[in-house]
């Protein structure tokens, strides 16, 4: 394919600048903007940069966007469907599929509306009255916040006592902490089960196949222990369309196509024996989810995203077997303290211990004159991964790789691929969600 010219545009915080660097890498012509202030050192050294995006709309084939927020609204839909109304061939999504993510409550709606079952949710506006539900409905209950405030993604709270009286101490916290920024908040009935998230490429029209099965730790700590993150690593494998994928987001394909969304959408679900139960959209990138898949794809990552914008059916060939995605953190990882990101991690050097960088990508990294450093304020410089035929070869690669990696301070979860290994995968396939096996790769549990 000849070269093709990329905007990347992060309109707020930096996320998108491991993907500029694979497709740059890739002899693409690629400019890299970011809005927000404290991330604007991100990926510098790595990709050329731009101060205005809308000055570079007519020089590039394809533009890019990583998420759905605009600074602290949600707009980047309305932006990319602005620019397909002028003729950009666009990886973004629409105002209703970015409200899939900041409205769970009309994400539910959605999901109903095309015979996609869901867990018992309510939203609220008011925390009296969701204490007033728990109290009145006692049970274990998922607290979610709406609004530009479920980006702290430690307030995510997933109760433990049968009598929900956790979730109304949690609330009445919430309330004293953060309730002159949170909108609302959505409590949905706790389901036990494995947590997967089903995620499909889509061009405008269809999902691209294979689709993309993985699986989240949010948690900083291994066993799942501790504040939520947002992502500490993730595990992965590739598969033709199965009946997890068609009771989930193969539903929503007609809708989706009629939006005409064009990039990444997850749907987080937990699966047990008595159905699938879907929890949370993610219409746009996962991070790091998009670093393990870039290194999961086998066809040029630039021809690939540039067909997807185009609508033209993309060819993608992905490893056959499995993948595993680690990010490596730095104090205060994942608090926002200026005092400890200066005594600890600000600029801090990253090292290779035997010089190879295979598996490696950036995240909160910059180069200059060759010394890769942390970058930005939020203490997430690489996700480091690795493949294998079975899960318990990818965990071996991916932290072969950690090992190597020095940064003072770092740290990372151990555990990450260990679920699958230990049953989750035996799991899925005793309840018939996965299908057999197909040209995709070996399905084996090891």
């Amino acid at each position: 394919m000849e070269s093709k010219r990329f905007l990347f545009v992060s309109a707020d915080a930096a996320l998108i600048g491991d993907l500029a660097w694979q497709i740059h890498g890739e002899g693409h012509d690629v400019k890299y903007y970011i809005e927000a202030e404290r991330d604007r050192e991100i990926a510098d050294g790595f990709v050329p940069k731009t101060d205005d995006w809308r000055a570079e709309v007519e020089w590039a084939d394809v533009i890019v966007f990583d998420d759905i927020w605009v600074g602290p609204d949600i707009g980047t839909g309305a932006l990319a469907e602005e620019l397909r109304e002028q003729g950009k061939a666009v990886v973004g999504g629409t105002p209703n599929t970015d409200h899939l993510e900041e409205d769970r409550g009309y994400a539910m709606e959605i999901l109903e509306e095309h015979g996609v079952n869901t867990v018992e949710h309510h939203i609220f506006h008011s925390f009296e009255e969701g204490i007033r539900h728990v109290q009145e409905n006692p049970a274990p209950y998922v607290v979610k916040p709406l609004g530009e405030v479920q980006n702290v993604k430690r307030l995510l709270y997933v109760g433990t006592e049968d009598d929900g009286s956790d979730v109304v101490e949690v609330l009445r916290a919430y309330e004293k902490a953060w309730g002159h920024r949170m909108k609302g908040f959505q409590l949905q009935r706790k389901v036990e089960g494995v947590e997967v998230a089903v995620c499909g490429f889509f061009d405008g029209e269809r999902f691209v196949e294979p689709v993309n099965f993985n699986f989240e730790h949010k948690k900083l700590f291994p066993g799942n222990i501790g504040p939520s993150t947002g992502e500490m690593g993730t595990s992965m494998f590739w598969s033709r369309r199965n009946e997890l994928f068609e009771r989930t987001l193969g539903r929503l394909e007609d809708w989706l196509a009629d939006e005409g969304y064009v990039g990444s959408i997850d749907l987080n679900c937990i699966v047990n024996a008595t159905g699938v139960y879907p929890l949370e959209f993610t219409p746009r990138f996962g991070y790091p989810t998009i670093a393990l898949q870039e290194e999961a794809m086998e066809s040029p990552t630039g021809e690939f995203f540039h067909d997807l914008a185009h609508g033209r059916d993309p060819d993608l060939r992905v490893h056959r077997g499995y993948q595993v995605g680690v990010r490596i953190v730095l104090p205060p990882f994942p608090f926002d303290d200026e005092k400890t990101y200066d005594e600890n991690s600000r600029n801090a050097a990253i090292v290779f211990e035997d010089g190879d960088r295979e598996g490696v990508h950036i995240e909160d990294a910059k180069n200059v004159d060759g010394q890769w450093r942390a970058a930005g304020e939020s203490g997430m410089p690489l996700v480091v991964t690795g493949k294998g035929e079975t899960m318990r070869e990818a965990r071996v690669q991916c932290y072969d790789r950690v090992d190597d990696v020095i940064i003072p301070n770092l740290y990372y979860r151990d555990d990450v691929g260990d679920r699958w290994v230990e049953g989750d995968g035996d799991r899925l396939h005793a309840w018939g969600y996965l299908g057999p096996r197909d040209s995709v790769g070996s399905r084996s549990a090891d």
